[in-house]
């Protein structure tokens, strides 16, 4: 495999000296630059900021002439909804979000076991296929008619992330039209920042897959919750307790041992490299800011399905606005039309993610988040297995021990979280009394 430096050198000297060379030799330079992930990453952004930038200069505009109170016109409740929103910051959220879970009148427990199979079997049903469909399309070729040919790989996360983030939108979209939702009143613009960092979040954790294996994957996500605590403390100014620090020490030593101990292997879908590492971090990190950022949100008045449309929203303007500018739109499309089989695991990865999110926001508001962190902690275990047994990843017995700890350190956490709030709800009575 050619080092990282032989790749980046023909394309400075595309960059630098564009007329050194020829027609067909810079056609074979930029094809060679395109397999570099981080100039593909930079191109990325770098579309999202003909986006980004024209809005900003916008919403500063208005801002500054006080449009809110000068403005009038067709376009007012337009511009008044994205720059200004329609209410004021509310607590927490108290009479909105938090009010639809009521264990006295959840029914009978057979019906609430009903329930509970139901959103489980939901949830394990949508993810353990995404996640198989996402290892299948990132890591395996199509068109090959015989196991000689090498068939044609599809290379282009940020379509997958697109076509997650359009079907997610329709879906929550007809749910805010069928379902009433809170009067929303948060300015449309800032969700562009969640949804900016989610986007990213989403593009590396596709194209990691072509560095790193799905169980690595996996695991990095399980480990999200050490950046997740950095993030609270420099965005939100959180506190943590010390059983929080204490599991997120085991997750790291669990994380740390399945690394070293990884068994070597001629798959490149099996192999850790430095590039999957890196885009690994960017994936956790953008991935801890947009959860803040999230909760930063929730406290103007809005449902999960509001959140989930208007964070999608901004996704597909960015991501469709980077592919149309990039040329990479029609490209995918034709991949799709080339190989139908393609076709059909995009689909089905989208109708996955966005019935997956809908699994997420009934399972909470019916049981709380601990009963969905442990049903989906489970689906972790049960992915990592999965990937194992469909496309033969191998696992040391010092690796197989690191999972076990981190999952051990999961479950602990969901236990101390538990403990700690009953102990909330027990000690608020004597507190009346007194």
């Amino acid at each position: 495999m050619p080092s990282f430096s032989w790749r980046v050198w023909p394309g400075l000297v595309l960059l630098l000296f564009p007329s050194a060379v020829s027609a067909d030799e810079e056609s074979s330079l930029l094809e060679g630059w395109r397999d570099v992930w981080l100039f593909r990453f930079f191109i990325n952004v770098l579309g999202y900021s003909t986006i980004i930038i024209p809005g900003y200069l916008l919403i500063s505009y208005f801002k500054r002439v006080n449009y809110l109170e000068t403005g009038h016109g067709i376009c007012y409740p337009v511009i008044k909804t994205c720059v200004f929103g329609g209410e004021t910051k509310s607590g927490l959220l108290d009479d909105v979000s938090v009010a639809p879970r009521n264990e006295a009148d959840s029914g009978s427990p057979v019906r609430q076991a009903i329930k509970l199979v139901f959103c489980a079997a939901g949830l394990q049903a949508s993810y353990l296929t995404w996640g198989v469909l996402q290892e299948r399309v990132m890591t395996r070729s199509y068109g090959a008619t015989t196991g000689d040919e090498e068939g044609e790989k599809f290379k282009d996360s940020q379509f997958l992330v697109f076509m997650n983030r359009i079907l997610a939108l329709t879906v929550s979209g007809l749910w805010c039209v069928l379902f009433k939702q809170p009067r929303h009143g948060a300015p449309m613009y800032k969700y562009s920042f969640a949804s900016l960092s989610n986007i990213m979040s989403s593009w590396c954790q596709y194209e990691a897959l072509k560095y790193i294996s799905f169980p690595t994957q996996v695991l990095a996500k399980a480990s999200k919750v050490i950046p997740v605590m950095l993030m609270g403390k420099v965005v939100s100014r959180k506190s943590y307790e010390y059983w929080e620090y204490f599991t997120a020490v085991l997750i790291s030593v669990g994380v740390s041992m399945f690394l070293l101990s990884s068994a070597p292997s001629k798959h490149p879908s099996t192999v850790t490299t430095f590039s999957g590492v890196v885009i690994l971090v960017g994936y956790i990190v953008f991935d801890s800011f947009t959860s803040n950022w999230q909760d930063n949100l929730f406290k103007y008045k809005m449902s999960s399905v509001q959140m989930m449309f208007g964070v999608n929203l901004f996704s597909c303007l960015f991501t469709v606005g980077s592919l149309l500018e990039q040329g990479a739109f029609f490209d995918s499309l034709a991949f799709m039309t080339r190989h139908s089989e393609f076709a059909f695991h995009a689909v089905l990865l989208s109708v996955c993610s966005a019935c997956g999110q809908l699994f997420i926001f009934y399972t909470i508001s019916q049981f709380g988040a601990a009963v969905f962190t442990i049903i989906m902690t489970l689906r972790q275990a049960i992915a990592i297995l999965l990937s194992c047994f469909l496309y033969g990843h191998a696992v040391t017995m010092v690796g197989g021990f690191g999972v076990a700890v981190v999952f051990l350190a999961l479950f602990l956490r969901v236990y101390a979280r538990s403990r700690m709030k009953a102990g909330r709800r027990s000690a608020q009575p004597l507190a009346q009394k007194v």
